[in-house]
């Protein structure tokens, strides 16, 4: 009965696409919400299987396009695509009571769904009161999932103006101006054999048939594992530098940039494809943008992007800028004083101290800046 909520929310979303897709320059504009929810109650007169869902969940997937939509043309968003059964599964339920959740144990609660009646599910935190709203989702590995729309409040921060630099890598996942070097957890060496042949597996089994659900199930398995890993990873180390730091300065990188296909065309194509894939993999796989997006919203205001250019040739003892003083992707010896440190930990501090000279005016931005975190006694925001 999910399922059959999920097909009705994705098949209203998937027809409000299509009505936006035929939109040109000169046409008529495409039918807005209040349109299309005229739309959707005749097509429920008419369509009993359609009826048969909640007008609610079809109502609600009308308002999301509309708000993806409005996103999409304050150029915060991309434009909204199709959704793809399997994919993209999930609806939203509003007008939520106090009596349609509860408690049952110390582990298990229940929530009214609409067409379905009480379904349990797992009480991994506190629901606050007030909830209005709630979504159901499930991922590829079959896995359903609950979330109540609640806005939580900012991680305080220490109040001292401590600054770090994040310089953001593959083999280092975040280098950190401290000195400290963290890495996003990574399937074992058993579960990545596991899934290569499982991959191969896949490639050569026949579409449609129930040994490829088979082995595309247990892909998935694998592959939420390790993004289950990777989102608990960047949740714990941001709350952490959230609490720790007032300033958090990370570089202002276009990821989707970097990590776009280098397949080229048919009349020309792209060169180096393999290890640009493995490269975008690693990045992707990193949680780059995942970590900072998380800081943005656990400290709001408090993340200052600061531009990328030379922080990684740059020294940070003396400020000398030389690609040959970055011998090695470990190791930083800069050639015209010889300080020798870590090259992501050298690129990290040249980021916190990058944000530090941009902020006070008349600072030299080639002088020796230091490697110890900045303190800032007065900076807009830390007051």
């Amino acid at each position: 009965m999910l399922r059959e909520q999920c097909v009705h929310a994705r098949f209203v979303w998937n027809m409000a696409c299509e009505q936006y897709a035929w939109w040109r320059p000169g046409r008529a504009g495409a039918p807005g919400y209040l349109e299309q929810c005229r739309q959707l109650t005749a097509a429920r007169a008419e369509f009993g299987w359609l009826r048969a869902g909640s007008q609610m969940v079809q109502q609600q997937a009308l308002r999301d396009f509309a708000q993806a939509m409005r996103n999409f043309f304050a150029g915060t968003h991309r434009r909204p695509s199709w959704r793809k059964a399997g994919r993209d599964e999930g609806f939203r339920v509003v007008s939520v009571r106090a009596g349609h959740i509860r408690r049952l144990s110390r582990k298990t609660g229940a929530v009214w769904v609409p067409k379905v009646g009480w379904v349990r599910f797992r009480w991994s935190r506190n629901v606050p009161e007030g909830v209005k709203s709630y979504r159901i989702t499930t991922d590829r590995a079959g896995r359903w999932h609950i979330a109540f729309a609640v806005i939580p409040a900012a991680v305080p921060g220490p109040g001292t103006g401590a600054v770090v630099g994040i310089d953001r890598g593959i083999a280092v996942s975040a280098a950190l101006s401290t000195g400290e070097l963290l890495s996003v957890p990574q399937l074992s060496p058993r579960r990545k054999c596991r899934l290569h042949l499982l991959q191969r597996r896949l490639a050569s089994a026949k579409r449609g048939s129930n040994r490829r659900e088979r082995v595309r199930l247990a892909i998935a398995v694998l592959k939420a594992r390790e993004a289950d890993a990777r989102k608990d990873w960047c949740e714990k180390v941001s709350t952490d530098l959230a609490r720790r730091f007032d300033v958090i300065c990370v570089e202002d990188l276009n990821i989707r940039g970097m990590t776009r296909s280098a397949h080229g065309t048919i009349s020309e194509p792209g060169t180096g494809v393999s290890a640009k894939a493995g490269l975008n993999r690693g990045i992707l796989g990193s949680g780059w943008g995942l970590l900072v997006r998380r800081l943005e919203q656990k400290a709001p205001g408090r993340v200052k992007k600061v531009p990328p250019a030379y922080t990684s040739r740059r020294c940070s003892a003396c400020g000398h800028i030389a690609a040959k003083s970055r011998e090695s992707q470990a190791l930083f010896a800069c050639v015209a004083c010889g300080h020798a440190c870590n090259a992501d930990v050298n690129a990290a501090t040249n980021i916190a101290a990058g944000h530090a000279v941009t902020a006070r005016e008349g600072l030299r931005t080639t002088g020796p800046v230091n490697r110890e975190p900045q303190l800032l006694t007065s900076w807009p925001g830390c007051e």
